[in-house]
């Protein structure tokens, strides 16, 4: 794997991973995001189905906690779970946990660290990890860690520091195991920094871990409501300048529009896409805009007092994403209300997704009320073509210098 990148603007990084995959013939562009999967399938689609989808990422995110359970079928498999569930060409990155559930803190020693599938808690020991990582054989893969160490009323200095400590603990081990594995020698070991909101152990963890020879670096711990926006921000930036540029910085937990792109200007890479998945399951849809560049007619008709008739897309989703009866974030609609009903047009006028191209709202709506299953795959097809456009729109943004446009635009969508 190859980093280069091509501009750096005021700490956001836009460039390429090359010689990704078995056979290093891949490239992946950043800021990105990953395909997120359950136990190695996309929430709600079938391969076929996730095929009609555009600008489906490079890499797919695989989750340990969901996985682990079935290991041994894997081990005694010996292909791979890229080969396992019929995706062979894709370049896989192995996740500790879900990003999607929480784990319940207090489960991680000196010499394991515990994460949760179905049936419960599986305790991972940097031997049963790795022997893990060996059956599934993922390009990348996240090192264990001690990940409980957030701000808040329980966790102090010192707990932050022991998290540093056996996170690094675990890192040595589990790199003198891969260099014992013919198998895993040519995978990407992820070094996770950690620290909770503690400054001078965020910078330890993440100096010690640059020098190990660790692929690339996960940003842990800044997820949820437990540090002030103004104190991740801090940290992350704290954090990225002690990374060397010529690796990955990836980050866990973050997925929202308005936070992505601040991480991003933290100097982060590479993001989860489980954001349309937590909005699909609400029964909600996408709908926030990311076109930053205005329309030349639209400032003429504006300056002249007169409205287009019809409205471009931007308009269009300007007003829905300002309806304040929205659940769960000012990004999407909540298509299970009664208003949608008779609403026969798209879910988002000039989206080129299969759900919009060929049905309506209003028949969105009425799979969810009826509890048809229908629902899931199209909300989800639409969700995620929308959030891996988002990206394309950020990456372009980053090339014709005008971030700060498409983020005013995103703040402005998110305080509506």
């Amino acid at each position: 794997m190859k980093l280069n990148l091509s501009r750096v603007v005021r700490g956001c990084r836009l460039g390429t991973l090359n010689n990704l995959g078995k056979k290093g013939d891949r490239t992946m562009e950043f800021p990105g995001c990953l395909l997120y999967t359950r136990t190695g399938s996309a929430p709600h689609l079938t391969h076929d189905t996730l095929q009609v989808i555009s600008g489906i990422p490079v890499m797919t995110q695989l989750t340990l906690s969901s996985l682990a359970e079935h290991y041994e079928i894997l081990e005694e498999y010996k292909e791979g779970i890229g080969k396992f569930i019929g995706m062979p060409e894709s370049v896989f990155y192995c996740s500790l946990h879900d990003p999607v559930n929480t784990c319940p803190p207090g489960y991680v020693t000196n010499k394991s660290v515990s994460v949760w599938g179905v049936g419960g808690r599986l305790e991972m020991t940097a031997a049963k990890f790795m022997t893990i990582q060996q059956a599934l054989q993922p390009d990348w893969f996240q090192c264990l860690s001690d990940g409980e160490a957030l701000c808040g009323e329980v966790f102090s200095a010192k707990r932050a520091r022991k998290s540093v400590d056996r996170s690094l603990a675990f890192l040595d081990e589990c790199l003198k195991l891969q260099e014992q594995s013919e198998v895993l020698r040519s995978c990407v070991m992820i070094g996770v920094i950690e620290g909770g909101d503690i400054r001078e152990e965020r910078l330890r963890s993440a100096r010690e871990t640059a020098k190990r020879p660790v692929g690339g670096f996960l940003l842990d711990g800044f997820h949820g409501d437990a540090m002030t926006k103004e104190t991740k921000l801090q940290l992350m930036s704290s954090v990225t300048a002690e990374l060397p540029e010529d690796k990955p910085r990836l980050i866990f937990g973050i997925g929202q529009p308005d936070e992505v792109l601040e991480c991003i200007e933290a100097g982060v890479d590479l993001f989860e896409s489980f954001f349309p998945y937590q909005v699909t399951e609400r029964g909600c849809a996408l709908t926030f805009s990311f076109d930053y560049q205005p329309n030349p007619e639209d400032t003429v008709l504006q300056q002249n007092g007169k409205k287009k008739e019809g409205g471009d897309n931007r308009d269009h989703i300007d007003k829905v994403t300002t309806i304040k009866c929205i659940p769960e974030t000012a990004f999407e609609i909540n298509l299970k209300e009664k208003k949608y009903r008779d609403d026969f047009g798209p879910l988002v006028e000039g989206c080129s997704c299969y759900c919009c191209k060929n049905h309506s709202r209003a028949y969105v709506h009425h799979l969810l009320v009826t509890n048809e299953l229908l629902a899931g795959v199209l909300l989800m097809m639409h969700n995620f073509q929308h959030y891996f456009g988002f990206f394309c729109a950020i990456r372009e943004a980053l090339r014709k210098d005008r971030l700060g446009q498409l983020k005013e635009l995103i703040c402005k969508q998110a305080t509506s």
